[in-house]
């Protein structure tokens, strides 16, 4: 994400089939409490939703996002198997 056509701040992202993965937000000291890490998040996550992809969110931040935003837990894929190990 540019600010003022400065760099300040990114999404780390690994791609797999039919999903990506998360590592990590970054946003530069410079430009904190501006809440670029809630924009990048919510352009991250409504990318994935538009590309069909699932979300695996490995960075706490885009975590806990999700967590704050509820509409956005349908990204994440639902554990394979049940309470029983199937």
């Amino acid at each position: 994400m540019e600010l003022d056509r400065e760099p300040a701040g990114f999404a780390e992202y690994r791609l797999r089939p039919g999903a990506i993965v998360f590592m990590h937000t970054v946003v530069d000291p410079a430009f904190e409490g501006r809440g670029l890490g809630s924009r990048i998040a919510k352009f991250v996550l409504d990318d994935a939703r538009r590309r069909g992809l699932a979300v695996v969110p490995a960075c706490p931040f885009i975590r806990s996002y999700i967590e704050s935003h509820p509409d956005y837990r349908d990204l994440i894929p639902e554990p394979k198997g049940d309470a029983q190990g199937r």
